[in-house]
């Protein structure tokens, strides 16, 4: 488009002034024309031949008088050419001009001025197609040129630009993943304008991304750290999160991938409770029994279209209801024997007159029960100063066996009574033991009752030492009957009983062995039992040196 219409401006431009110049032309033929019009053909012919245009004379009705083209005599054979718009034009008074093709010829000009004679210049356009053609390619060659120049520069401003765009595209991208981005300067305003509103935006991403990882991690952390089971899942049952108590109430390791929520319980309460939660429906306080623990579930509908569960563990608060049941059973009935024989006792020698030796009989027999009352109300006072923390071993080193003959010593008259010896028998290296004197007393006491309470006339107990793992066994063995090993596990609760009516008759607490326990752990020791039917029963107190 800009080559036509430069080669059309052009070639109106070239027309007009070769108009101009026809008409001067013209008007310089007319003022050296002679008088004489015979003169007119040859100066005519002279001019066209020195100018290349056809030159045509004419009179004031448009006859020719002149013309180089032709001869003489043919001017007289030809009619007038006033039917032509430029010489009606000019016989007019007019400068006529016109543009035509004649007979085949090329285009030409033609411009005819009045006067006397009228004067016809006529001159083709070849001169002005020669000079638009070689304008046109001129300015095609500009364009040429100018196009590409112009996509040589565009290309290099093209990379020059592209080049921090590209960049500043591989940042954008690093940004969500985490990387580091590099924000170059370009040396272009624009392009470093929007790098430093990307660096800006991503250092403001990573403050709030860094707040957001540490509120996560401190939220995983809380989770992780909670006692109470904590299950998370998406609207379809997908569990999500599961903190280490949820996979330890409910059998899985930590590495051990989980089922969805829906496939997770196998017990039909579990089940019912997933259902409703994921039905939209919270549930509150549900007790089930699962894997052998009683667990506390309660769970909520998310708003996004999950669920949690939080799961707490009972199993130990309901074994302790259990206990604390147990224990206000076993202490009811252990005072109720006492109690109903002292009574009984009492009321008998209110209403009946008895003889002295009935009713010294009946009154030891009070006694007797009193004490065991008292001495089972001892026995739980104690246990319950140790347990609670009242009680602090302050442990020094004894000679053990000093202190096993000053705790039989006490005991004399119930050993003789049931026939039964004491050997004391330190072993190298442990001759002295390092454990609190009055705690030391009670644990030897204890273990000697039991053992002079369960060992046959002629039988003998034997308390012995020995160095072991950094510390001092101190032990009671007897050659008693001995206890089935299904009673060992549970030989230090209290209350427990191997054979509970041969132990109330022989006047037992039930908690001589609780004591036992709890006074050695307060050492920082370790107590246990061996036995075997019919050998014996050997009761071990581990103490540490240190």
């Amino acid at each position: 488009m800009l080559v036509w219409a430069a080669r059309a401006s052009l070639r109106r431009d070239l027309e007009r002034e070769l108009q101009m110049a026809l008409v001067d032309e013209a008007g310089v033929i007319q003022t050296a024309l002679p008088e004489d019009p015979g003169a007119w053909p040859r100066l005519v012919g002279r001019w066209a031949a020195q100018r290349g245009h056809a030159v045509t004379l004419l009179d004031s009705a448009g006859h020719p008088l002149a013309d180089n083209r032709l001869a003489p005599g043919v001017l007289g054979t030809l009619g007038p050419m006033d039917d032509l718009p430029e010489v009606r034009a000019a016989r007019a008074g007019r400068v006529g001009i016109d543009r035509r093709e004649e007979d085949g010829e090329p285009v030409r000009f033609y411009v005819a001025v009045p006067g006397t004679p009228i004067v016809r210049i006529a001159s083709d356009l070849s001169l002005v197609e020669a000079a638009s053609q070689d304008s046109q390619r001129s300015v095609l060659l500009a364009a040429l040129l100018a196009v590409g120049l112009g996509s040589t520069l565009a290309l290099i401003a093209a990379r020059t630009m592209t080049r921090p765009l590209a960049q500043l595209a591989a940042a954008a991208r690093a940004m969500p993943g985490g990387q580091t981005p590099r924000f170059q300067r370009s040396g272009i305003p624009e392009i470093d304008q929007l790098s430093q509103a990307l660096r800006q935006s991503h250092q403001e991403l990573e403050t709030r991304f860094d707040a957001l990882r540490n509120e996560r991690a401190e939220s995983a952390a809380l989770v992780d750290a909670m006692v109470e089971g904590v299950l998370a899942s998406d609207a379809r049952g997908r569990i999500l999160t599961a903190n280490p108590a949820a996979r330890r109430l409910l059998g899985y390791s930590p590495e051990e991938p989980l089922p969805d929520l829906p496939e997770l319980f196998r017990a039909k309460a579990a089940r019912e409770v997933v259902d409703a939660t994921l039905g939209g429906q919270a549930v509150q306080d549900r007790e089930l029994d699962l894997n052998g623990r009683t667990l506390l579930v309660n769970s909520r509908p998310l708003p996004s279209g999950g669920t949690v569960l939080v799961l707490h563990d009972m199993t130990e608060v309901r074994q302790l209801e259990a206990v604390r049941r147990d224990f206000v059973a076993n202490v009811s009935h252990e005072l109720k024997t006492p109690l109903t024989s002292i009574s009984g006792y009492a009321e008998t020698l209110l209403g009946e007159d008895l003889d002295a030796e009935t009713r010294q009989t009946f009154l030891r027999t009070i006694v007797t029960n009193a004490r065991r009352m008292q001495q089972l109300v001892d026995d739980q006072l104690d246990l319950s100063r140790i347990e609670s923390g009242r009680w602090q071993a302050r442990p020094d080193w004894l000679d053990v066996e000093v202190l096993a003959r000053e705790s039989w010593s006490t005991r004399a008259d119930a050993a003789i009574a049931a026939g039964v010896s004491l050997v004391v028998r330190p072993g190298p290296g442990a001759e002295r033991v390092r454990v609190d004197p009055d705690g030391a007393g009670q644990i030897l006491g204890n273990l000697l009752d039991n053992a002079i309470r369960y060992t046959p006339r002629g039988g003998t107990i034997t308390c012995w030492s020995a160095a072991e793992s950094g510390g001092v066994v101190l032990a009671v063995s007897d050659t008693g009957s001995g206890i089935a090993k299904e009673h060992l596990p549970r030989l230090f609760e209290r209350f427990y009983r191997v054979d509970p009516a041969r132990s109330r008759e022989q006047g037992g607490t039930g908690l001589g062995l609780a004591i036992v326990k709890h006074l050695v752990e307060a050492h920082r020791g370790r107590v246990s039992a061996e036995s075997e039917l019919g050998r014996g029963t050997t009761i071990r107190c581990w103490f540490p040196a240190a």
